[in-house]
């Protein structure tokens, strides 16, 4: 088994149509707080230590534009690039200081299949928690990732991040860098395109008073509550004004490496999948379509 080079998930980066909009979304709305900027590019944190959670940065449409982890040490950041130089993965530059404004760090930034960015770092700017609103998120906590070609995927997250599988579904691989039964999922699907992002509630009460604060701001609760079959997490899922779902999500369960991986036989015959408590009603087709990576046209809020 491959030792895992990354320690954890830092942050998403996206690609928004109207950076003032999304601005306000995510701090005033989804309860993120603004952490710092660069050039055409806006920092938001949790309610933790890291640097960032979200990075917003002006384009032309909306997109996915990569993806932000955690390394343990810079030795872990050199041993990868050395690694990388092996194995025909792209590095798009070689382990450095990493720009203040994002956090600063020593890292590098990889293209993996599909052109997905990847920027692992260690050594990140650290900031004072903010605890004191359960119903802000504590963290990102997973990602999923529509791809077309999933094998592909898994190949660069196990073989080359040293990720591990935690469960298989007919329609997502689970994965793993951390006691988190997953930290990436990869949905099949036409095209790499962002599923969802989810963030960490402290509770399920922090959870649902931070869903009642997106309702009375005019953004419905597109699906849930409820509690997922894989990964055990209690959900709730909303749409951001560009079309980017978002999770408010608690209560994952924690794995090691004692956890038997799952196949899709075993969750298909699962019962009350996918929301254990047999309460969560089907997601709305609004949502279904952004899940896709379709980008619905969003009046400003």
């Amino acid at each position: 088994m491959n030792e895992c080079s990354i320690a954890g998930l830092r942050s998403i980066e996206l690609g928004v149509s109207d950076l003032e909009r999304s601005a306000r979304f995510y701090s005033e709305v989804w309860g993120l707080k603004p952490v710092g900027q660069d050039a055409g590019s806006l920092y938001f944190c949790a309610n933790s230590d890291a640097h960032h959670a979200v990075c917003l940065e002006q384009t032309d449409r909306p997109q996915l534009l990569g993806l932000s982890f955690a390394a343990p040490d810079t030795a872990a950041v050199d041993a990868l690039h050395a690694k990388i130089l092996q194995s025909g993965v792209t590095a798009l530059d070689a382990p450095r200081a990493l720009p203040a404004a994002a956090g600063g760090g020593y890292g590098l930034t990889l293209e993996g299949p599909e052109n997905l960015r990847v920027t692992i770092a260690s050594g990140v700017t650290r900031v004072a928690p903010q605890r004191e609103d359960h119903s802000k998120p504590e963290k990102l906590t997973h990602v999923v990732l529509n791809s077309a070609d999933v094998p592909a995927q898994m190949r660069f997250f196990l073989d080359i991040l040293g990720f591990r599988l935690s469960d298989s579904t007919d329609r997502m691989e689970f994965l793993r860098c951390g006691s988190d039964h997953h930290t990436i999922a990869l949905a099949y699907g036409d095209r790499l395109s962002l599923n969802h992002a989810a963030f960490e509630m402290r509770n399920i009460d922090g959870l649902m008073y931070g869903a009642g604060r997106l309702i009375e701001h005019g953004h419905e609760v597109e699906w849930g509550l409820g509690r997922h079959g894989p990964g055990n997490n209690v959900f709730s899922y909303f749409i951001d004004p560009d079309g980017f779902v978002v999770e408010y999500t608690t209560d994952m369960e924690q794995v090691d490496d004692s956890y038997a991986t799952k196949d899709a036989k075993y969750w298909s015959e699962f019962p009350k999948r996918p929301c254990r408590w047999g309460v969560a009603r089907k997601p709305s087709a609004r949502l279904m379509d952004a899940m896709s990576g379709k980008m619905p046209a969003q009046t400003p809020r």
